[in-house]
C-alpha cells in the first residue's frame, strides 16, 4: 500500500515538472493542510468549520444603551478615549495677542466646547455616528455656513445629535469636491430630539464623527453612518463577563458538604412521617452548624466535607481582561484602573502607547472639526478671521512632575533673556513670552497686561546694553540689572 502511494507520488511530482518547463501556471493553496491527519484548515475538523458572521449589534439601540448603561467596561471603553482626546485641550501657534488667544480659550470654557465634542465624541463611539450642530444666531440651518457674515456674539454653542437623533439625505449627496464628498447632504432631525425638532440642517453646519469606519457596501447597510465599538469586541466582553459571573458563582460551591443516610431511597419512597423525620433531621444539623459548629448524625451516616480549589482561575480572569483590553486599544491601568504587576513594571511604557494611539485619533478624528469650530470661534469673539498663520497643536497627555516643570521653565527664561540681551526681541515681546510660557511651566502668572502695554516696543541696542554693564562693573555696582528694566524686574 504504501509503495503504491510512493509510486503515485513519484509521479505526480515528474508531471509537475514536465508542466512547469511547458510554461503552464497553476493555482496552489498558501497554507498546510494535511488529509490524511485533518490537519489545517479545508481538512474533516473543527477548525475548518469555523466562519465568522454578522453581529449588527449597531443597529439594536436598545441594546448597546442597555449596555452601556449596565456594564461599567462598555462604559469605560466608550468613555475612556472619547474623554482623553478633549481633556488636555490646544494650544494656540499664531500670531494673535495673548489677550486675543485667552478670549478664544474662555469662550471654549463659557460654552462647555470641550464638554460637547467629548459627547459628540462618546455617542459616535457608542452607536456608529454622531452630529455636533454649530448654533449661530441669525442663519438659516438648511442654508451653507457662511462664515463671513459671522458677527461678535452670534455664535451660541454646540448641539449634539447622535445618529438615531438625525436621518441623513441619502439621495442627497455632496457632490463638490472635498472630505464630504459623497456624504449626506442634510441631516433631517426627527420628531422625539431634545431641541431642532424637525429642521433640516446643512452638512456645512456639523461636525461630524463616525465610530469605526467601515467599507462601502456595509457603509450603505448602516446608512452612512459608521460601527459602534461594541461591536468588535462583544464576544471578548460576554467571554469575559461568562468567566467573572462564573467564578462569583464559584464562591458559593467553595465549601460542598455531603451528608450519607443509609436506607435514603426506601426513605423517600415511603414518604409521609419517614420523609418528615429526615427533613427534621437535616434542619437540625443545620441548625446546630449555623450556631455552634456541630454536626449531629445518626452513628450509621456519613458526613463529608470537599474543598473547591480556585488555583488557575486568576490567571484566566487576567487573560480574558488582557484580551478585552486589546480590542478596546485601551492598556489595564486605564480600562481598569489597575496597577502594574510584575517586576519593574510601571506601566510607563504601555501608557505612553496609548498616548500615541490617542493623539493619532485627535489629528484624524477631532482637528478638522476643531479648526472649523476654531474659525466660527474667532469671528464671533474677535470680531475677525483668523490670521493666515492661525495654527494649534494638542496639548500632550502626559504629566509633567515638579522638576521637569522646573528644568523647562529654567530654559526657556533663558533663552528669552538670551534673545532679549542680544537685541533679537524686545521688552514687550520678551513680557509676552515669559506670560505664554506659564501655561505650561506654571511660573510668570504674574506679568501682567499692564506690565506688558508698559514695556517698549523697539529692539535694544546690545552694544548700549554691554557698555552700561561694563560701566556698572567699573563703578563697583556689579551686574544689578536697572530697575527700570520690565524685563529684569519681572525676572
Amino acid at each position: 500500500m504504501s509503495k503504491n502511494r510512493q509510486r503515485r507520488n513519484q509521479a505526480a511530482r515528474v508531471q509537475a515538472q514536465a508542466q512547469a518547463g511547458s510554461g503552464k501556471r497553476f493555482m496552489v493553496g498558501d497554507s498546510f493542510a494535511n488529509f490524511e491527519a485533518r490537519v489545517g484548515i479545508g481538512t474533516n475538523n473543527q477548525s475548518s468549520g469555523s466562519g465568522y458572521q454578522f453581529d449588527y449589534i449597531s443597529r439594536n439601540r436598545v441594546q448597546v444603551e442597555a449596555m452601556y448603561r449596565s456594564s461599567w467596561i462598555v462604559g469605560a471603553v466608550v468613555d475612556c478615549i472619547a474623554e482623553d482626546m478633549t481633556r488636555a485641550g490646544i494650544d494656540l501657534n499664531t500670531s494673535l495677542s495673548p489677550e486675543d488667544q485667552t478670549k478664544i480659550h474662555a469662550a471654549f470654557e463659557r460654552m462647555q466646547l470641550w464638554d460637547r465634542l467629548c459627547d459628540n465624541i462618546k455617542w459616535a463611539r457608542l452607536y456608529g455616528g454622531s452630529i455636533a450642530v454649530m448654533l449661530i444666531d441669525g442663519q438659516k440651518l438648511d442654508t451653507p455656513l457662511n462664515l463671513d457674515s459671522i458677527g461678535p456674539g452670534q455664535f451660541k454653542g454646540l448641539l449634539v445629535l447622535d445618529r438615531w437623533l438625525v436621518q441623513p439625505t441619502l439621495h442627497l449627496l455632496v457632490q463638490e469636491y472635498g472630505p464630504d464628498f459623497g456624504l449626506p447632504q442634510f441631516y433631517d432631525v426627527v420628531a422625539d430630539a431634545m431641541a431642532l425638532t424637525r429642521q433640516r440642517i446643512h452638512h456645512s453646519r456639523v461636525i461630524r464623527v463616525d465610530g469605526v469606519d467601515l467599507p462601502y457596501w456595509q457603509k450603505i447597510a448602516e446608512n452612512l453612518w459608521g460601527q459602534s465599538v461594541i461591536e468588535r469586541l462583544f464576544d471578548r466582553l460576554v467571554a469575559f463577563d461568562s468567566t467573572t459571573q462564573g467564578a462569583a458563582q464559584l464562591v458559593y460551591k467553595a465549601h460542598l458538604r455531603t451528608i450519607k443516610v443509609k436506607g435514603l431511597r426506601e426513605v423517600i419512597a415511603m414518604g409521609g412521617p419517614a420523609l418528615e423525620a429526615l427533613a427534621k433531621n437535616v434542619e437540625m444539623i443545620r441548625r446546630f452548624q449555623s450556631n455552634e459548629g456541630l454536626t449531629l448524625i445518626d452513628a450509621e451516616d456519613d458526613f463529608d466535607a470537599h474543598q473547591y480549589t480556585f488555583a488557575g482561575l486568576a490567571d484566566m480572569l487576567t487573560q480574558f481582561g488582557q484580551q478585552l483590553s486589546g480590542a478596546a486599544e485601551t492598556p489595564l491601568t486605564r480600562l481598569f484602573g489597575q496597577s502594574p504587576t510584575g517586576m519593574n513594571s510601571t506601566g510607563d511604557g504601555e501608557m505612553k502607547q496609548y498616548h500615541e494611539s490617542v493623539g493619532s485619533k485627535q489629528e484624524r478624528r477631532l482637528r478638522p472639526g476643531v479648526t472649523k469650530l476654531l474659525d466660527v470661534v474667532c469671528r464671533s469673539e474677535l470680531g475677525a478671521p483668523p490670521p493666515p498663520d492661525f495654527a494649534f497643536e494638542f496639548n500632550s497627555l502626559e504629566q509633567q512632575s515638579d522638576a521637569d516643570k522646573a528644568d523647562i521653565a529654567q530654559k526657556t527664561t533663558a533663552s528669552v533673556l538670551d534673545a532679549y540681551d542680544a537685541g533679537l526681541i524686545s521688552q514687550k515681546t520678551a513680557l509676552q513670552e515669559l506670560k505664554q510660557s506659564s501655561e505650561a511651566t506654571g511660573i510668570w502668572t504674574n506679568v501682567t497686561d499692564d506690565l506688558i502695554n508698559e514695556a517698549e516696543n523697539a529692539l535694544p541696542d546690545p552694544t548700549e546694553k554691554d557698555a552700561g554693564d561694563g560701566s556698572q562693573e567699573e563703578s563697583g555696582e556689579g551686574t544689578k540689572p536697572e530697575s527700570g528694566d520690565p524685563v529684569r524686574r519681572a525676572a
